[in-house]
C-alpha cells in the first residue's frame, strides 16, 4: 500500500511523537508514505470561520498536490479530516466555484479535479479498518494489549456531520476505535465523553470552559476504570494531555491519565518500545500503560 501522506501541522510541531510513531508503524505494516512536504495547513476549521474561500483554496492546493502523486491521501488528524472534508464538499458541489479556486492554483501549475480516478482522503483510523483490514492488523500483533483498559476518544471532526463524512457508505465509522482496540487485544472502556468535544476549539475564547470539558472527560474515563485514552486527533491530544494539569485544577480532582495517539497504540501492539514511540514526551505519565503491558507479558 502506497499513500500520499498529509501529516498536518501539529504532528510536526506540538506532538512530534505522533509523526514519529506513524513513520515506524507504517514501515512495519508495509505502508509506503509519500509525504506531502509542500502541502499547507488545513485551517482546522478556524480559517473558514473568517475566510471560507481562503480555507477552500488552501485545502484544494493540498488535494491537488496529492492528486499529482496518483495516490489516495491519508491524514493523521481528525480535525484536518473534518476541515478538508468540508472544503471538498463545497468544491465538489459547484463547478464554477471550483474553477475559480483552480484559477488561483494555476499560478503553481496545479488544479484539484473532482472525482479524479476515485481519489480519496482518509484519516488513519478509517484507512486501518476500511483499506488495510483489521484481520490483517490483528495478525501482525506481537504484543497483544491484553490487560490494558482503553477508552476511545474520537474528537468531533470524524463524527459530525455524518453525511459530509461518508457515513452513508460507512455507517460504522463511529465505532472504529473500539474495533481497532479489540483487534489489538485491548479491552474497550465505555465512558460518557468518548464522542464529545474535547474543548480545544473554544480554548482561546473561554479557557475555563475548555479545560472543564477536557477534565470532565478524563475524569469520567478514570471512573470507568480506563488505564489510558486513545485518540486519532492531535488537537484533542493537546487538550486532554498537555492541558491535563490545568484541567485537573478546574474540575477539582486528581487526573493523571495517559492519552495515546492512535499510531502509538498500534505501535505498542506491533512490538515497538514506549521510548521508540515517544511516550516519554507526554505530559500525563504513561507509566501505568507500560506497567500493564509488562504485567500481561509476564
Amino acid at each position: 500500500m502506497k499513500l500520499a501522506y498529509w501529516p498536518g501541522c501539529v504532528s510536526r510541531g506540538f506532538t512530534p511523537e505522533l509523526h514519529g510513531s506513524m513513520a515506524l508503524v507504517a514501515a512495519k505494516m508495509g505502508i509506503e508514505l509519500v509525504t506531502l512536504d509542500r502541502a499547507n495547513c488545513s485551517g482546522a476549521g478556524v480559517i473558514a470561520e473568517h475566510n471560507q474561500e481562503l480555507a477552500d483554496c488552501l485545502n484544494a492546493r493540498t488535494f491537488a498536490l496529492a492528486q499529482e502523486t496518483g495516490l489516495a491521501m491519508m491524514n493523521i488528524c481528525s480535525t484536518c479530516q473534518g476541515a478538508q472534508s468540508e472544503s471538498q464538499q463545497r468544491l465538489d458541489a459547484d463547478d464554477a466555484y471550483r474553477a475559480h479556486i483552480n484559477d488561483v492554483l494555476a499560478e503553481e501549475g496545479i488544479s484539484y479535479e473532482k472525482g479524479k480516478h476515485g481519489w480519496t482522503n482518509k484519516n488513519f483510523l478509517w484507512l486501518l479498518v476500511e483499506d488495510y483490514g483489521l484481520d490483517k492488523l490483528s495478525a501482525m500483533v506481537t504484543r497483544p494489549l491484553s490487560g490494558l483498559r482503553i477508552g476511545p476518544f474520537y474528537g468531533c471532526y470524524v463524527l459530525r456531520p455524518k453525511k459530509r463524512l461518508g457515513y452513508d457508505d460507512n455507517p460504522d465509522r463511529d465505532v472504529y476505535l473500539e474495533r481497532v482496540i479489540t483487534a489489538l487485544g485491548g479491552e474497550v472502556v465505555e465512558y460518557d465523553g468518548a464522542r464529545r468535544c474535547c474543548g480545544f476549539p473554544v480554548i482561546t475564547m473561554n479557557k475555563q470552559t475548555s479545560l472543564r470539558q477536557a477534565g470532565t472527560h478524563v475524569g469520567d474515563a478514570i471512573d470507568a476504570g480506563a488505564d489510558c485514552l486513545v485518540t486519532p486527533c492531535p488537537l484533542c491530544h493537546l487538550n486532554l494531555d498537555m492541558q491535563q494539569p490545568e484541567a485537573a485544577k478546574i474540575v477539582g480532582r486528581d487526573l493523571g491519565l495517559a492519552v495515546l495517539h492512535l499510531p502509538q497504540l498500534v505501535g505498542l501492539a506491533l512490538g515497538f518500545e514506549p521510548k521508540q514511540l515517544g511516550m516519554a514526551k507526554h505530559i500525563a505519565g504513561t507509566s501505568q500503560v507500560i506497567e500493564r503491558l509488562s504485567g500481561a507479558a509476564a
